[in-house]
């Protein structure tokens, strides 16, 4: 499937991102033609991790949440990573962006301790999900359904576990960003 004409948003937290579930969705869409925007809580360069606690690389940040709103994308992406997405959570601005992708009826794709910033956001309220499994409580208390699968689709919202889900995640996030516009995808009360 092509992506071409679409422009995908990706976060990436200053430090604490997940490196694989950063570099593997991105490489993955911009193979498939989609212009990928990195964005974060300030400029300049962001460090991942590797499972939580080793060091990653520096990857440069394009643009910040001050600066982009979810009219600017056609989709977005959330990587994982418990630090990185404990960070994104915390801000004010990082989940507005994301609840506005939902409330405009867009794909969005969160893998492993992701879906912390969905549930911030307030969009998991009937939604079927999965995630890394310490999430778990968290999603179903926010109204959610968690299930233990490598990828889980549910209008347009696509969720995996963790990096060893990432191929499966990104075919499917592929799949989803192409289909476009999910009307289901806006919250429910």
């Amino acid at each position: 499937m092509s992506l071409d004409n679409r422009s995908i948003a990706i976060l990436i937290a200053p430090r604490g991102t997940e490196e694989p579930e950063f570099v593997k969705p991105k490489e993955a869409l911009e193979q498939a033609g989609a212009k990928v925007t990195a964005i974060s809580l300030e400029s300049g360069t962001a460090q991942t991790n590797n499972n939580d606690l080793d060091p990653g690389g520096s990857y440069s940040i394009d643009r910040t949440f001050t600066e982009v709103s979810a009219d600017d994308f056609d989709a977005l992406v959330i990587p994982g990573g418990s630090v990185g997405s404990d960070k994104l959570r915390g801000s004010e601005e990082a989940v507005r962006f994301v609840r506005d992708f939902f409330e405009a009826g867009k794909p969005v794709g969160a893998i492993c301790h992701a879906p912390w910033v969905l549930v911030e956001a307030g969009v998991l309220k009937g939604r079927t999900v999965t995630s890394f499994p310490s999430v778990r409580t968290d999603i179903e208390n926010a109204g959610g359904r968690w299930i233990d699968e490598e990828v889980v689709v549910d209008d347009g919202l696509v969720t995996s576990r963790t990096p060893d889900d990432l191929p499966a995640f990104c075919a499917k996030l592929i799949e989803e960003f192409a289909e476009g516009r999910h009307a289901a995808q806006a919250p429910s009360g």
